[in-house]
């Protein structure tokens, strides 16, 4: 059989792929997008059932469509942003093939692309890899499985019902582990959580949202992470109506706090010596946020209120002024271990010389050093917003331009 021919294969039917064939399209670029599961499908099956996005619904969205019927400064639930990407996609009429997976990408000798899919061989021209950064959940070989736990990565946690009666212990503090833990509390178990270095934004400060905050200070357009920061997590949540992440809020609520875990003997867990020093580089982050903001409002004669109660912090709590360095899983009746430790790259079916040493993308904002290979939709991929709904949209429109530049005109 003869293979399919496209002039350009963008590979993933998430916020990046449907964000690449609507500027595609405004080029008139011949594409094809490919999905393997549904449209947006991570959004419907790898995350938990009340998760929200984490930025309001005038915020976290494509610049040509608004969620509708739901209010601006709300936060979209995971099933309506799932239902809103296939919306658009309908909306643009996009050439979206799904239930189509992409098991090999290779270069031919006459320098196209050949993809070996699930449904058959297609060459093309030019191909956009849309496939995200959730690929391979990261699960640290620490707890033995003859530990008799119950162990999942959070893309696996749906909800409290899930999990066997007993405490939980959540080992990561960015937005999903610090969420998750606050669900599971709420729910009415014990939970204990492993809190590493992170970033906490204020959710509003003087009557705006932290991301309208951050684009007004110029941070969505940072080209890269400051030295020293590359692991830091960001703790945010938009889950019950919106509020800041405070993990001493956390503690008075019943969640134990505890530091990195380091590893695993004797029944139980290591923790480094550093709950404290994360929670006071957290308060840090936040206070510099604050401070910047204030800053800014002056600069600009901003008529915004002031609001000093956002500077007052509750004392410690004692779970980190009294840190527990050696966690027994038994003795805290820990049934249920949820790794909430990030994802890594699985580019291992793409078979070209295009990543480093680590597996990642070489690029230049999206630009492979293979020409006619590009990657878009993951973090960093241009700058800070680039992770973003809002910021793969416009990465995607660049990327765009870069492949109607490429293509004949008789295409």
């Amino acid at each position: 059989m003869m293979p399919e021919k496209i002039n350009t294969l963008v590979i993933g039917g998430g916020q990046a792929g449907v964000a690449t064939s609507a500027h595609l399209a405004q080029h008139g670029v011949p594409h094809l997008v490919l999905e393997r599961a549904r449209i947006a499908e991570r959004w419907r099956s790898e995350r938990w059932d009340s998760l929200v996005a984490n930025g309001p619904a005038w915020h976290d969205r494509f610049p040509d469509m608004t969620f509708d019927d739901i209010a601006p400064d709300s936060f979209a639930g995971k099933d309506r942003v799932a239902d809103y990407f296939e919306a658009f996609a309908a909306k643009i009429n996009a050439p979206i093939r799904c239930g189509v997976e992409v098991t090999a990408l290779h270069r031919t000798p006459t320098g196209t692309f050949r993809a070996e899919t699930s449904d058959g061989v297609i060459e093309a021209d030019q191909v956009v890899v849309a496939t995200g950064p959730f690929q391979k959940p990261l699960i640290p070989a620490m707890v033995p499985a003859q530990a008799g736990l119950t162990q999942i990565h959070s893309n696996a946690y749906k909800n409290p019902a899930q999990l066997s009666e007993g405490a939980v212990l959540v080992v990561g503090a960015g937005s999903s582990g610090a969420q998750i833990a606050e669900e599971l509390q709420r729910a009415g178990r014990q939970v204990y959580l492993s809190v590493g270095p992170h970033d906490r934004p204020p959710r509003r400060y003087r009557g705006q949202d932290f991301v309208w905050w951050l684009g007004k200070l110029g941070k969505w357009d940072a080209k890269a992470k400051e030295p020293g920061t590359e692991h830091i997590t960001i703790a945010v949540s938009g889950a019950y109506g919106g509020h800041t992440m405070d993990f001493r809020r956390l503690a008075a609520q019943g969640v134990v706090l505890l530091a990195r875990a380091n590893g695993f003997a004797n029944g139980a867990l290591m923790v480094n010596d550093d709950l404290a020093r994360n929670i006071a580089q957290g308060d840090a982050n936040y206070l510099s946020v604050l401070d910047e903001a204030d800053a800014y409002t002056a600069a600009h004669a901003l008529d915004l209120p002031e609001d000093p109660e956002a500077r007052v912090f509750a004392p410690l709590p004692a779970c980190v002024t009294q840190p527990l360095l050696s966690f027994d899983l038994a003795a805290h009746r820990i049934t249920t271990i949820i790794w909430a430790t990030g994802f890594a790259l699985d580019y291992s079916w793409i078979k070209l010389d295009a990543f480093d040493a680590q597996g990642r993308p070489l690029h230049t904002e999206g630009v492979s050093q293979v020409p006619g290979l590009y990657f878009v939709g993951l973090p960093w991929l241009s700058c800070r917003g680039s992770a973003f709904i809002w910021g793969a949209w416009r990465d995607a429109e660049r990327l765009a331009a870069h492949i109607a530049a490429r293509v004949p005109a008789d295409a």
